[in-house]
């Protein structure tokens, strides 16, 4: 039974899912993970949820602690091998892992860290959080999806306990029977919703409604969906147009991680995108060039984002 909780990364996910779980087990059991100054500027500032202070526990993790039943990795791609430094010292014998990061891959990047034993593979989608500085405003929570690879059975008492924690919490979620392939239609969705909104300076208006840009995030997912034939990780049309359908329902003020992080003068997640899609298709000789505009003028941007 899962009775003690910590993550690392307080953005729009880690501050969502962290009140959740604080206001259902309670912030002497629930901890974020953090250097000293992150501490520190927590400490003085405090982090809001829907105009709500949060009551969270912010631990120094150079300091000692007990490690939690359950981590969470809530940070962005380019920020995951920084969240492992952190982490380490706080995972023990028992601890399970999920992680929250978009892409296919940091699993197997913490699994190289910690050992496959404690993962459970997880994608988060479905939800509008919009992190403004230390305030995050959302309507809709969305749900968590949970599974194992075929390859990762032995792990499946971890995975009932992840979801009695999720029950207890009355938190949202699923439990996949195909995992790789729902991380691979998430990761699709990202691929196009969060790449189109980003180079058109966009929110989810933008590709909400027909015209260049819907039609330009629809071309960016099929060539995920012909990498997947490739792949034989069974993406098809139909999870296309489910997908797109889940980007109709959102908030149209609201928008992706990628043009959050462009409008605050972030590094972005091209990499674990289009970077990602363009890598994986050279292996078969196969034409994403969608992918490949969007991939360049992503860089262009972050290039006078950074040089400004």
């Amino acid at each position: 039974m899962i009775e003690s909780v910590s993550l690392i990364g307080m953005g729009a996910l880690g501050i969502l899912y962290g009140d959740i779980l604080t206001e259902a087990l309670g912030a002497q059991h629930v901890s974020f993970l953090a250097d000293r100054n992150r501490v520190e500027k927590y400490n003085a500032a405090g982090v809001f949820c829907n105009g709500r202070k949060c009551s969270f526990t912010v631990k120094d993790s150079a300091e000692k602690s007990e490690p939690p039943d359950l981590l969470i990795f809530a940070v962005k791609g380019t920020a995951l091998d920084s969240a492992i430094d952190t982490a380490r010292g706080h995972v023990g014998k028992n601890t399970i892992i999920i992680s929250l990061l978009n892409g296919i891959s940091s699993e197997e990047i913490i699994a190289g860290a910690f050992g496959k034993e404690h993962l459970i593979y997880c994608i988060a989608q479905g939800m509008d959080a919009l992190r403004t500085g230390n305030s995050l405003e959302y309507e809709h929570k969305g749900e968590l999806r949970i599974g194992l690879p075929e390859s990762l059975n032995a792990n499946r008492p971890l995975l009932d306990d992840v979801a009695a924690l999720f029950d207890r919490a009355a938190l949202p979620y699923k439990i996949e029977a195909d995992i790789i392939h729902r991380m691979w239609s998430k990761w699709m969705l990202n691929v196009g919703v969060n790449q189109v909104v980003m180079v058109t300076q966009g929110t989810f208006a933008t590709v909400q409604k027909n015209g260049q840009e819907r039609e330009m995030m629809k071309a960016a997912m099929r060539e995920v969906v012909a990498l997947s034939e490739k792949e034989k990780t069974g993406l098809t049309e139909k999870d296309l147009a489910e997908y797109v359908a889940l980007i109709d329902t959102l908030n149209p003020a609201g928008m992706p991680s990628m043009r959050q992080d462009g409008l605050a003068g972030r590094k972005t997640e091209v990499e674990l995108f289009a970077g990602t899609v363009i890598r994986r298709a050279q292996h078969f000789n196969l034409p994403v060039p969608v992918n490949q505009q969007l991939y360049d003028t992503v860089k262009r941007m972050e290039t006078g984002l950074h040089s400004a």
